[in-house]
């Protein structure tokens, strides 16, 4: 039997918009989009030129350094945009597809580098991270460990996999074993029935952010300086299980529109990167008057135009909520709403309990101020790590002391609820991430 974690720490945020599992439809995009903005840690260079024509999974960029990593596209098509923003950075390249199914042929690994490089060469070695820096790994590191998360527990989630893909999914882990000299853990949701016999199944039960791998490894086998781990989600190991049982390069994803000012919340089944106009349009509710458009969750998604936004990776859910510029509350915070959210008991809304769904908008909700080490943040982090000290610590770039309070074993999401109840508003994430390229540039 797998073992059980349980989490204690953490919240689940109920929101309205929760999509229906049973709906599903198909959305045919005509534009599609690669960030690389998505893939930290290396700087991209160009492969492409507007006009080129690119096959599905036919390179786009590939790394300055290393060479042999590619993003690739995710349809058939011609490149018909660059989007470049400020010192010509690269933040998109747009294709509009043709509608075709042509694909780039990919030979069948015979070798542990084959594989490697077959990876490499789809698109897919970008979709994993490693952990120290949460970054695409080094093909030439060979990892102590892979983690592998089979579900989401952020807020008005779908479901990260079928039983249809227990198939590739298990084709997927077994090649995973062979990269590494360690072990492959899979972490489940308890109670999802998911077995494997080429990977240390764990089953987590508890609240948001359970279903992080960041958590899943710090109560498994937490990452200490020196070590290097890989770390992926199901679908990505499905998309790897599927190009070498088929042959085929599965850029597809089903993704949930969701929020509460989506009028029929549902699946979508649409490819990576596709326009966010054509997979809301005619989707928002009447009383959208200034919606904000996340690609993800709440917690850790990209704000993105209604108008000429993208899919961004690796988020499989669209969320819609109220920007909330134009509240006009009685009392504002001092309000006896019982329906304004708070963690902290500071309005009676708990009394009614928070597992029902709230209505949240995009608003702060407070001004910054100075950092108040308070133990907010322990609330709800459940990993062994003291989160206020080490944001301390990155701020004040202290290298020994952020390797003492364990900056190997985070990535920004594991920050994310801890910024939603910080009093002092602070942009914990970026701070992270800053941290994170910051310390990787002063070590490499």
């Amino acid at each position: 039997m797998a073992e059980v974690k349980k989490i204690k720490k953490g919240l689940d945020i109920c929101l309205y918009g929760k999509a229906s599992d049973n709906v599903v439809s198909d959305t045919a995009s005509e534009l599609f989009a690669v960030c690389p903005d998505d893939y930290p840690g290396y700087v991209w260079k160009l492969c492409v030129q507007v006009g080129d024509s690119v096959l599905k999974g036919g390179p786009l960029m590939h790394d300055k350094n290393k060479r042999q990593i590619f993003m690739c596209s995710p349809v058939s098509g011609v490149v018909t945009e660059i989007i470049r923003g400020e010192r010509r950075k690269i933040e998109a390249v747009v294709i509009k597809s043709d509608g075709s199914t042509h694909e780039k042929e990919f030979k069948t690994p015979q070798s542990c580098q084959d594989l490697i490089d077959l990876l490499c060469q789809s698109g897919l070695w970008a979709m994993m991270r490693q952990r120290p820096y949460d970054i695409i790994p080094d093909p030439d590191v060979r990892p102590r460990d892979i983690f592998v998360t089979a579900f989401d527990s952020a807020p008005l989630a779908p479901e990260m996999i079928s039983s249809s893909d227990h198939g590739v999914l298990e084709e997927g882990l077994k090649a995973l074993r062979s990269l590494t000299d360690g072990k492959v853990y899979l972490g489940v949701k308890f109670g999802s029935g998911i077995s494997s016999s080429a990977a240390i199944v764990t089953e987590f039960v508890g609240p948001h952010p359970a279903g992080n791998v960041g958590v899943q490894i710090a109560n498994i086998s937490p990452v200490n300086k020196g070590d290097v781990v890989w770390c992926l989600d199901a679908r990505t190991v499905c998309r790897i299980g599927r190009l070498l049982s088929e042959n085929t390069l599965d850029m597809t994803t089903t993704i949930a529109l969701t929020g509460e000012l989506v009028d029929n919340p549902h699946m979508i089944k649409t490819s990576i990167g596709a326009a966010i106009p054509t997979l809301i349009g005619g989707q928002l509710s009447s009383k959208a008057v200034n919606p904000r458009v996340i690609s993800g969750n709440v917690l850790t998604g990209v704000k993105v135009s209604r108008e000429s936004g993208f899919l961004r990776y690796p988020y499989r859910q669209i969320t819609v909520i109220n920007e909330g510029d134009s509240a006009d509350e009685f009392m504002g915070w001092a309000s006896l709403n019982p329906l304004k959210y708070s963690v902290k008991r500071t309005f009676p809304a708990f009394l009614r309990g928070l597992a029902k769904p709230f209505r949240f908008d995009a608003r702060l909700l407070g001004g910054r101020r100075a950092m108040i080490v308070s133990g907010e943040y322990d609330k709800v982090f459940p990993m062994d790590i003291y989160p206020e000290y080490l944001i301390k610590a990155i701020l004040t770039f202290n290298i020994d002391r952020m390797e003492q309070l364990g900056i190997y074993e985070v990535a920004p999401e594991d920050f994310a609820l801890a910024e939603f109840v910080d009093t002092s508003k602070l942009e914990l994430q970026k701070i992270v991430r800053e941290g994170l390229e910051r310390l990787r540039k002063e070590l490499s």
